[in-house]
């Protein structure tokens, strides 16, 4: 349920209760000036998300192609950044990527980004926003149901280049990084397998 606060006192104290009583904003964003407020991620999400940021980091850190972040600030302004950013569950920014390091936040979007879909987030509607700050490809982890979805840029728009479900157990093949992506079974939860090009290395996240 959507809940709108036009009372600014309130709207105020709420925000400040967040960030320095609670500690639950680091996820929080503000689209065209609107305070949206995170659902906060449970187990799953963090056990995916921190699966994810390791594997990244070991394929693109460790080989010396980037910078791997577990959650970051990206804005289309390097200046009045705080009134449009979005936070990226996991950002890849490559040697030589377009966006600029702006030290508080990134303006201009990451090279490949994971958003991992909380329930009640709609992370679909960030698509307008990653593709207009030039995000090369975003990876969506939905789970209610299960899916991963690939969107790709192309003529300034972010679009889906295919879809991997445990039925179809089809490879999300990336054009930026060394990987593929698809989903698979799993004892506690559905798992996402990776693979790298060089076809010896394989990870269950």
């Amino acid at each position: 349920m959507a809940t709108l606060i036009r009372d600014r006192d309130i709207e105020r104290r709420i925000i400040a209760r967040r960030r320095r009583r609670l500690g639950q904003d680091k996820f929080d964003e503000v689209w065209n000036g609107v305070y949206v407020m995170a659902p906060l991620a449970n187990v799953e999400h963090q056990d995916c998300v921190s699966g994810l940021d390791y594997l990244l980091g070991s394929v693109v850190r460790m080989s010396g192609l980037g910078m791997v972040l577990p959650g970051t600030n990206v804005s289309d302004r390097r200046v009045g950044w705080t009134k449009n950013f979005r936070c990226p569950d996991v950002a890849v920014f490559l040697k030589g990527t377009t966006a600029v390091n702006c030290d508080t936040h990134w303006f201009g979007g990451p090279d490949f980004a994971v958003e991992v879909a909380s329930s009640g987030e709609r992370v679909k509607r960030k698509l307008n926003f990653y593709a207009k700050v030039g995000t090369r490809e975003l990876l969506i982890v939905d789970r209610y149901p299960w899916n991963l979805s690939l969107y790709r840029l192309v003529d300034g728009e972010l679009r889906l280049a295919g879809t991997s479900s445990v039925a179809t157990g089809g490879w999300l093949v990336s054009n930026v990084l060394p990987l593929s992506f698809r989903l698979i079974d799993g004892i506690e939860r559905l798992r996402i397998d990776v693979q790298h090009v060089d076809g010896r290395q394989t990870w269950i996240v």
